[in-house]
């Protein structure tokens, strides 16, 4: 049980990360990476669909993960 505890708590920022993610796509992408650029760069609108999807994605299967590990 406390395995299980503790891997939800770590799992809890990693949430967080991918929700930031969803919800701001652009920044997400340029975390990090804007001192690169002398201006803001353009991203396309493709790249933001990935973003939002492999964000949402992995909310969905680190749930399954989790409730898997819970019933077990």
């Amino acid at each position: 049980m406390a395995d299980i505890l503790m891997g939800f708590i770590l799992m809890i920022p990693i949430y967080g990360v991918l929700i930031w993610s969803y919800f701001r796509p652009k920044e997400s992408m340029l975390w990090g990476k804007r001192w690169m650029y002398k201006e803001e760069p353009e991203i396309s609108t493709s790249a933001i669909r990935y973003v939002k999807f492999a964000s949402l994605a992995s909310i969905i299967i680190m749930t399954f993960i989790f409730i898997i590990l819970l019933l077990t």
